[in-house]
C-alpha cells in the first residue's frame, strides 16, 4: 500500500464518518425538538391550570372573609354566654 492509496482509505473514511455524525445528529436534534415540543405543551397545560386555580381562589376568597368575621361573632357570643351563666351552673 503505498501513500496514496493509504490518503485515499483515510479519506474515505473521514467521510463516511462525517456522514455517519451528521445523521446522529439529526437524530438527536429531531427528538430534543420533539421533547421541546411535549414540554410546551406541558407548560401550556400548567398556565392554564394555573389561571384556573387562580380564578378560583379569587372567587372563594371573599368567602373565607365572611366565614372568619361569622367564626368571630360565634367565638364572642359563646365567651359572652359563658361570662354570663351563674356560678352553679358552672360547677356541673
Amino acid at each position: 500500500m503505498n501513500k496514496t492509496d493509504f490518503a485515499f482509505w483515510l479519506t474515505l473514511t473521514g467521510t463516511l464518518c462525517w456522514a455517519v455524525c451528521f445523521w446522529w445528529m439529526h437524530r438527536i436534534s429531531t427528538r430534543q425538538n420533539a421533547f421541546l415540543d411535549q414540554l410546551h405543551a406541558q407548560g401550556k397545560r400548567i398556565e392554564k391550570l394555573s389561571k384556573l386555580e387562580h380564578a378560583l381562589i379569587k372567587e372563594v376568597h371573599p368567602q373565607v372573609s365572611e366565614i372568619k368575621e361569622g367564626m368571630d361573632a360565634m367565638v364572642a357570643a359563646v365567651k359572652e354566654n359563658v361570662e354570663n351563666k351563674s356560678p352553679a351552673s358552672k360547677g356541673r
